[in-house]
């Protein structure tokens, strides 16, 4: 894969083959991180456990204190009152079937979250091949399928993010924005890799952490030692 002269630039910065801690890996990104925009710094965390297996599953939400930085659009399904309810929370849209109609026929993504009341999820349902691949159906684990819209929609605006292991068994989350600064990234991580640890299944043997990699969306991958994610 060829590389630009800014990314081989800032590999030059760093030892590929160390691990550092979570302080020196975040100090890292911000000093790779070369393009004109505010990169994204992205978390990649790879997983001791089996995703083929539904009992070694890793699912879960979490808010991070500073937000990840980028302005989340809600779609919420719901009616009546939790509808109002929804409006009045800040949600971006708010619907019932005619948005599982638009959604169907016109392919419509201008949203980053799904919300949906419980009572709506016979009328989800049917957009389960739709957005279920993208990541975005609705789901009670993850606090998207609830009566308390109001409070999932401040959660969500707030920095609510959500993590997933995938079928390589790696969780991939933003933490943040290169503008965030060292101090709100480093706090971002720490209240995910809690999360994401507190999440181990019972069924995962051995290592659990096995590698964390922090980069910019541009930038080179900065490994943590797995072993001191915490400090």
């Amino acid at each position: 894969m060829k590389r630009g002269k800014n990314y081989i630039e800032s590999t030059k910065l760093f030892d590929k083959s160390a691990l550092y801690s979570a302080q020196e890996a975040m100090d890292l990104a911000i000093k790779t991180s070369k393009a004109k925009f505010d990169e994204t710094i992205e978390l990649a965390v790879k997983l001791g456990v089996d995703p083929r297996h539904a009992d070694q599953q890793v699912r879960g939400a979490v808010v991070l204190p500073h937000g990840t930085g980028k302005k989340v659009r809600v779609l919420v399904f719901a009616k009546g009152e939790k509808a109002k309810e929804a409006e009045a929370a800040g949600a971006d849209y708010v619907g019932a079937e005619e948005l599982v109609e638009k959604i169907q026929k016109e392919n419509w993504f201008d949203y980053d979250v799904v919300v949906a009341t419980p009572d709506m999820m016979g009328v989800v349902g049917r957009l389960g091949r739709i957005l279920g691949p993208k990541g975005l159906m609705p789901n009670p684990k993850s606090g998207t399928v609830t009566f308390d819209v109001a409070k999932a929609i401040a959660d969500i605006k707030a920095g609510k993010v959500e993590y997933r292991v995938d079928k390589t068994a790696i969780i991939h989350v933003p933490i943040g924005k290169k503008s965030f600064g060292t101090e709100k990234l480093l706090d971002n991580f720490r209240v995910l890799m809690d999360a994401i640890i507190k999440a181990k299944p019972a069924a995962a043997k051995g290592q659990y952490i096995k590698s964390v990699v922090v980069s910019s969306t541009m930038g080179p991958g900065i490994k943590i030692n797995p072993a001191r994610v915490l400090e």
